[in-house]
């Protein structure tokens, strides 16, 4: 090796042989002593995926529900308990849209509510003797001593609290425990990390109502969540910020190069700041190849030029396919899937092993005490061996592959998410302290 070969790039190639080595490792079957002290570490930690999308449908007073159990999700109260889980995270999703203005907004905030609303049936009305909301690190603990779930409410996307600031104490107060301050598309508060696909930008960062919300989720104690604003969002929170953030379900960028990932500068700075990667196990953010994807893309685009299919959302896009005339239409079919089974098919599906690479790698970047496990299962996530919350226990029999101990497993599974909560819960007291005097 040169003498001259820099230490980032030393690093890199470091971190790629020991990655190397753990997926030699993961390749063979683990033995029986590893699954069951695997069995017997999953069972005595605290399990918690920070990120659980919903449908308030699903939490009806008739059966079947969230609670009885589901056929067609990832995740339910059964699920979670059939996976030995101690909780997770629901989220209050509510999708981008362009226009930011008074109508949005509310209709917006309408929709928030009404997952609010669902998650609280949830725990108040279909099973108060299974599941608690937890809103606070202490009450997770309790929770979990009690035999119980503990169900956190995490809000992605704060475009719907407006203009109206005030709307942060108020999600705050449904127990809203984290926000990120945009999704996919700019919001009123914040760049989205989509700004990389055309470098287009909206307030380079944070906007001045967006520095405030961090202001007031610091105040509140309330975590912040940078896992879909951009990067330059990120940075400038940590500016700000007196309290740890989180990334709440995001990869690494270093063995996926997406703009949903992390990379080694972001990683870095959230270890200082001493927050929490919660990793995820979303299939195209853990195993991805960006120039096959763009050069599919490009023929994609291509082909529905080709054919005048002008929409941009999936359901527009199916509607405008099939009014084509039967031959048009046919011939539309027989292209793309020339395009996507024989020019460009796609790769295996990520494994557990795929996905526990990205935890070995921000380990060995950030450290143990700040990396943490997340699925965005019934939003799009699983990989091979982790579909759904029945299979929770496959990642900690990589882990015990692997050679991660006990405390460094209950702190990923969900000892350090704890920790940060608990940290952002002591600055918001100390900050409503400060305000009082």
């Amino acid at each position: 090796m040169s003498a001259f070969v820099r230490v980032p790039q030393l690093l890199a190639m470091t971190l790629s042989a020991s990655l190397l080595a753990s997926a030699l490792a993961s390749a063979q079957q683990p033995s029986a002593d590893i699954v069951a002290n695997a069995r017997a570490i999953h069972a005595k930690v605290f399990s918690v995926d920070t990120h659980v999308d919903i449908n308030p449908r699903n939490f009806s007073d008739s059966a079947p529900n969230y609670a009885t159990g589901l056929p067609n999700t990832q995740v339910d109260l059964v699920k979670l308990a059939k996976g030995g889980m101690s909780g997770a995270f629901l989220i209050v999703y509510v999708g981008q849209t362009p226009r930011l203005d008074d109508t949005s907004f509310a209709r917006a905030n309408a929709d928030a509510m009404e997952k609010f609303d669902a998650i609280h049936r949830l725990t108040e009305k279909l099973a108060p003797t299974r599941a608690e909301l937890a809103l606070t690190a202490a009450d997770a603990r309790r929770i979990h001593a009690a035999g119980k779930l503990a169900i956190f409410i995490g809000v992605e996307n704060g475009f719907p609290i407006g203009s109206d600031i005030t709307n942060v104490k108020k999600f705050y107060d449904r127990g809203g425990r984290y926000m990120s301050l945009a999704h996919n598309g700019h919001s009123q508060l914040s760049d989205s990390n989509t700004g990389e696909r055309d470098n287009v930008w909206l307030h380079h960062g944070l906007s001045a109502l967006g520095k405030q919300v961090v202001t007031e989720m610091n105040r509140l104690g309330m975590m912040i969540d940078v896992s879909h604003p951009s990067k330059e969002s990120m940075m400038q929170t940590l500016q700000i910020t007196k309290a740890p953030i989180i990334a709440s379900h995001s990869a690494v960028r270093a063995l996926c190069n997406h703009s949903r990932n992390l990379d080694d500068e972001q990683l870095k700075a959230l270890a200082k700041n001493g927050g929490v990667a919660q990793i995820v196990a979303f299939n195209s953010y853990v195993k991805c190849d960006p120039a096959k994807e763009a050069a599919r893309q490009g023929a994609i685009d291509d082909l529905r030029k080709e054919f005048g299919i002008t929409a941009t959302r999936r359901d527009s896009i199916t509607a405008q396919i099939t009014a084509l005339p039967d031959a048009r239409r046919n011939a539309y079919l027989a292209k793309q899937e020339d395009i996507t089974a024989r020019r460009y098919p796609s790769d295996p599906a990520a494994t557990v092993a795929d996905y526990v690479n990205h935890i070995d790698y921000a380990v060995k970047m950030m450290g143990v005490d700040h990396v943490g496990i997340a699925s965005d299962f019934d939003g799009g996530g699983g990989v091979d061996g982790y579909r759904n919350a029945t299979e929770a226990i496959n990642i900690t029999i990589e882990l015990v592959k692997r050679g991660y101990t006990e405390k460094d497993i209950e702190k990923i599974w969900g000892g350090n998410l704890l920790r940060v909560m608990a940290d952002v819960e002591k600055v918001g007291k100390q900050l409503q302290g400060t305000a009082r005097r």
